[in-house]
């Protein structure tokens, strides 16, 4: 792979879109990590967006690039939404055809939709029409017993006339029988199948996600593919962020240290606080900033105990910091 060309992808890292934990708030302290990697919204469905009494796509936008992910397979409503979504000022938007929940299922989108590649292709092909931002697509390496590398071929190959991007969770998903808990974690990680697939698609941009934990095995997989996407380890221990800028995209800037992203912080909290946001909304996603420090359990406790009373301010998150060593 051609290290200069490939160096500024803005995909070569990123954050996974995981429900209830990548809100704005969280992605707005991941921001203070990393000013490359590329942030992903929760899945939002169309329909959501369409109907909402509330703004769905708020967000700050000095937390771009940001990936705003979609449910959903209807073209009309998704392109409709796309549309939206570049008015507000996101980077991309990604479809959803990974996640394994029934209720997704139910809802005609997630990771079904691979045994749909016609519709898959449909509806790229109407947001892409929509908008100038890039569309593009998560999904699995197969579903239940459609799990060949045949299979996956065949999707790719009818959806890359409309996109070029694809994030590959490199496990399978069983559609009925699994949590979607469980499909993160007892169907077998084929790393092997991604690789393959960047070499049979040179031209695509292949990203890999899928239990990947530190910054050695980000390197390793960038050798064999475009991107990384990393979940729930970026999440539960957002000091990894603070490697990316310099480790990843070879940036000769500081290493930010988890102290100095709670401290920036601050004033967002602040302004958070007085359009009546709670505390523990915001400080919930920074209970991981301290692993394997000094002082990190009273700082996760001091949070948890003091964070949703009522009036708590900025100063709750001061004095937790005070116990890091």
């Amino acid at each position: 792979m051609d290290t200069n060309t490939q160096q500024f992808y803005r995909g070569r890292f990123s954050v996974a879109p995981m429900l209830d934990w990548t809100t704005r708030h969280c992605r707005y302290f991941h921001r203070q990590f990393s000013k490359n990697a590329l942030l992903y919204t929760e899945m939002i469905t169309a329909p959501a967006i369409i109907h909402a009494k509330y703004d769905l796509l708020e967000y700050d936008p000095s937390e771009n690039p940001v990936a705003l992910q979609l449910g959903g397979s209807d073209p009309t409503q998704l392109a409709h939404c796309a549309k939206l979504v570049e008015e507000r000022g996101y980077t991309e938007v990604n479809l959803n055809v990974g996640c394994p929940s029934d209720r997704v299922q139910n809802g005609m989108f997630g990771a079904c939709l691979m045994a749909k590649a016609d519709l898959v292709a449909d509806c790229i092909k109407a947001m892409q029409d929509a908008v100038e931002i890039p569309i593009t697509v998560k999904h699995r390496i197969g579903i239940d017993d459609l799990d060949s590398y045949e299979f996956l071929c065949d999707f790719i190959e009818k959806v890359q006339p409309f996109s070029s991007d694809f994030i590959v969770h490199a496990r399978k998903a069983w559609l009925t029988g699994l949590s979607p808990k469980e499909n993160r974690e007892i169907p077998p990680l084929d790393y092997e199948r991604v690789y393959q697939l960047k070499r049979d698609f040179p031209h695509l941009n292949i990203s890999i996600n899928g239990g990947i934990k530190t910054i050695e095995e980000i390197k390793q997989h960038l050798q064999f593919v475009d991107g990384v996407m990393v979940g729930r380890e970026a999440y539960q221990n957002p000091s990894l962020l603070g490697e990316i800028d310099l480790q990843i995209f070879n940036e000769n800037r500081p290493l930010v240290t988890a102290k100095e992203a709670v401290e920036k912080m601050f004033p967002y909290i602040e302004r958070e606080l007085a359009k009546g946001v709670y505390l523990n909304h915001i400080v919930r996603h920074m209970l991981g900033a301290f692993q394997n420090c000094k002082g990190a359990r009273q700082w996760r406790r001091h949070l948890s105990e003091n964070a949703t009373k009522q009036g708590a301010g900025v100063e709750v998150v001061e004095q937790a910091l005070a116990f890091i060593g």
